[in-house]
């Protein structure tokens, strides 16, 4: 098996890639969608943020409230550690749950997007980085995910710096030009990992 950590910046792209790697016969592991699954109604994790923010992170029908908590914790560095605290450890448990599902000849795709930001590089047998300037990732999320100018800016503002990115990476995919020229890149990054993981066999 050979453990590979996904990350990027937000509107870099991220998601295609693993979208074609999951194509070519890749086992995907996606720590977003962990996330949303270890806080839903009737969960320890919803019950631990309710705890720690209050009944107001609800919505009318018991399911937690993203934009209400984002606001309030994108705001203050002490409570979005409270939260990482309650999540991060379910979102871990969870994927190691996973991964041991896979079988010895897989490649197991981490998309994890704070990979830098928490320093987890160390977990994985290498990282593939889907880069992209800051002008084409702000480009996106305002022309395809309709979001505000600020509101874009603030959100990759609090990310790591594409430097940091690339310094971690092992592999890097350039996602800065348009979808056509990805797909050669993304296969060019599966046939390196399928060799990677048949020499390790």
């Amino acid at each position: 098996m050979l453990k590979v950590g996904l990350t990027g910046g937000i509107g870099a792209g991220k998601s295609e890639v693993s979208r074609l790697l999951v194509s070519y016969g890749a086992v995907l592991i996606d720590a977003d969608r962990i996330a949303r699954e270890v806080v839903e109604p009737g969960t320890p994790g919803l019950a631990a943020v309710v705890a720690a923010f209050g009944d107001g992170v609800l919505t009318g029908d018991g399911t937690l409230d993203r934009p209400k908590l984002g606001s309030i914790v994108f705001a203050d560095p002490e409570r979005l550690a409270t939260l990482n605290a309650i999540v991060h450890p379910l979102v871990g448990a969870r994927s190691a749950e996973l991964e041991s599902a896979a079988g010895p000849g897989d490649v197991v795709i981490h998309d994890v997007p704070l990979l830098t930001e928490n320093g987890l590089a160390s977990l994985y047998d290498l990282v593939v980085v889907v880069d992209a300037s800051p002008e084409t990732q702000l480009d996106r999320l305002v022309r395809l995910r309709g979001m505000a100018g600020a509101e874009a800016k603030a959100r990759m503002a609090a990310q790591a710096t594409r430097a940091d990115r690339l310094e971690i990476a092992d592999l890097v995919i350039d996602n800065d030009g348009p979808l056509d020229a990805l797909e050669p890149q993304v296969r060019e990054v599966w046939d390196e990992l399928t060799r990677r993981t048949a020499d390790r066999a």
